[in-house]
């Protein structure tokens, strides 16, 4: 398959686009810069300039290609979710459009939303809160395009680690050495669900090779780590003391990462492991956390 990858240059899409390339696939990739370009022809695959604004380059690529992954998404400033989120809706509709009644499989890129407590999340639910700045509004917006003809499937990523990671995990060794210690909130028993980028990557080319209309996948490696677990591994590679922050001073302590060090998202891979045949085998998020890469200054 010719295969169009937004994000290519990023954490996710990079492996994707690795994943894509090692199994015979042709990959053209969304390019916003000079930059980018090279980074993409460098990994093999070829550059398509444009962006996620620019629907016109979006329409262009998609029409010259077999199927699409999309994993582009601006996650460098978390406070401008809502305008991220506007820009991808209007680039997943451009697509769609291509790719209406075609046949060919659009995989959009989404993430989980809270449930009750003490549940674990299956590719069963339907996520139907689109504002959850877990959540977004790409799944909903996917599961729309299916009823409308698309060949639309769902890639649910928790927190997906690794080498190049600069998003989730960072974020949480910054606020350490900028606050003198590693703090988890109340008894830190909140779990995150992970997953290694590379095998994340494996889902994202069996959902595209599968090319189910309205099917759902989890990228999920561990069903979930406590965060207080995290926070020791970070401690202990900073030096620096664990400490339990109290709920009412998360927000003061965390900042806008306070949302994420109180999640507790378990989630489950069973269905996606059956029904695509993936197995894990990339390291733990603790084992991961623990190297040095992690912490180069």
């Amino acid at each position: 398959m010719r295969v169009f990858v937004t994000g290519g240059t990023g954490f996710i899409g990079s492996a994707v686009v690795a994943d894509l390339l090692a199994a015979g696939h042709e990959v053209l990739g969304l390019a916003r810069s000079a930059a980018s370009a090279r980074a993409l022809d460098a990994a093999g695959a070829t550059p398509h300039l444009g962006s996620l604004e620019d629907v016109e380059s979006l329409r262009t690529a998609a029409a010259r290609t077999d199927g699409v992954v999309h994993t582009a998404f601006d996650t460098a400033d978390l406070a401008r979710f809502v305008e991220a989120g506007r820009v991808e809706r209007t680039a997943l509709e451009a697509l769609g459009d291509v790719l209406a009644g075609s046949g060919r499989p659009l995989v959009v890129t989404a993430g989980f939303a809270f449930l009750t407590p003490g549940s674990v999340a299956t590719e069963e639910y339907t996520s139907t809160d689109p504002a959850s700045p877990v959540g977004r509004a790409a799944e909903p917006l996917a599961r729309s395009m299916a009823e409308s003809g698309v060949c639309t499937s769902v890639v649910r990523l928790p927190c997906v680690h690794g080498t190049g990671d600069r998003f989730t995990v960072p974020r949480y060794i910054d606020v350490a050495r900028r606050t003198g210690v590693s703090a988890y909130v109340g008894d830190g028993l909140n779990r995150w669900s992970a997953v290694h980028h590379t095998d994340a990557a494996r889902v994202y080319r069996l959902a595209l090779e599968k090319a189910v209309p309205g099917a759902r996948y989890h990228a999920v490696a561990e069903e979930g780590v406590p965060f207080k677990e995290v926070a020791r591994t970070i401690g202990r590679r900073l030096g620096l003391p664990v400490v339990s922050t109290p709920p009412e001073e998360a927000d003061a302590h965390f900042g806008i990462d306070s949302y994420f060090a109180q999640a507790d998202i378990p989630a489950s891979s069973a269905l996606t492991r059956e029904r695509l045949g993936w197995e894990p085998t990339g390291p733990t998020l603790l084992a991961d956390l623990d190297r040095d890469g992690y912490y180069a200054a």
